[in-house]
């Protein structure tokens, strides 16, 4: 993909939300790159802010399950840099639990950090944009397991199918100000993905599943979703960009092969 110039966000205010580490991290890092002012927010401030080259992200505590946070958010964001030009929505995630027997709190736990907390944030987001002259774009981090099975994270897939279904009716409800999409991730490599894959060899038969060869890196994520919240990208709205490396191989044919080998 095109790097994005800096002259693209230079004057531009970015707020990522858990984007302290992983995925969320990247994109700040992207952002910076770019020319960004860049904002942070996670529960807890991490011992190392995103930076790039000689400039740094911001951070600011939040809770994206309190609405009332999000809002004090937006409005400390604002007051101290006059605007609010995109909202990276990046924060969620779930581990992975047996459906059949998971308590009912915990899967509306789940709901409520990958769903609702999605729909507060661009609730704040939206409002402090609908002021603004040029308005601002709405980006929601999806999932590929919002387009397949999600096996060990059901609820986690169904609120991001959710998300998905979000992004295309606010793309609706607030144009022409502002813009929202989606962009949603396959396998990304993260400081996490040894607690699923196991070591290095692990990770890497992973990666040869992919058709790319490879799990996505952070930077990947970072460099769509500095496309999609550019003026390049313009006439780009309630829409999901698929980040997936080619997809999934479909098993049967690896069956098909075993057999007839």
């Amino acid at each position: 993909m095109t790097q994005t110039s800096n002259s693209d966000f230079d004057q531009r205010v970015v707020l990522i939300t858990g984007g302290t580490k992983g995925i969320g991290r990247g994109i700040a890092e992207g952002f910076l790159a770019a020319g960004a002012t860049v904002v942070v927010c996670a529960r807890s401030a991490p011992e190392a802010l995103p930076t790039a080259g000689a400039r740094s992200a911001e951070f600011l505590p939040c809770d994206v399950r309190d609405a009332d946070a999000v809002q004090a958010l937006v409005a400390a964001i604002v007051q101290r840099h006059g605007r609010l030009d995109v909202l990276v929505h990046n924060a969620g995630g779930s581990p992975p639990v047996d459906a059949a027997t998971v308590s009912p709190r915990f899967h509306e736990g789940v709901i409520r950090l990958n769903l609702t907390a999605a729909l507060h944030m661009a609730q704040a987001a939206n409002a402090a944009m609908q002021t603004q002259a040029g308005g601002g774009v709405i980006v929601f981090i999806g999932s590929v397991s919002a387009l397949r099975p999600s096996p060990g994270t059901a609820a986690y897939g169904a609120a991001k199918a959710a998300v998905l279904s979000l992004a295309s009716s606010l793309a609706v409800e607030w144009a022409p100000k502002v813009r929202v999409v989606a962009v949603s991730p396959g396998l990304v490599r993260t400081e996490q993905s040894h607690l699923h894959f196991g070591d290095e060899a692990g990770i890497a038969a992973v990666g040869a599943t992919i058709p790319a060869g490879r799990m996505a890196e952070p930077s990947d994520i970072a460099q769509a979703c500095l496309y999609v919240a550019s003026p390049r990208a313009a006439y780009l709205s309630g829409t999901n960009l698929l980040l997936h490396g080619g997809g999934e191989k479909p098993a049967f044919l690896a069956a098909a092969q075993a057999h007839l080998s």
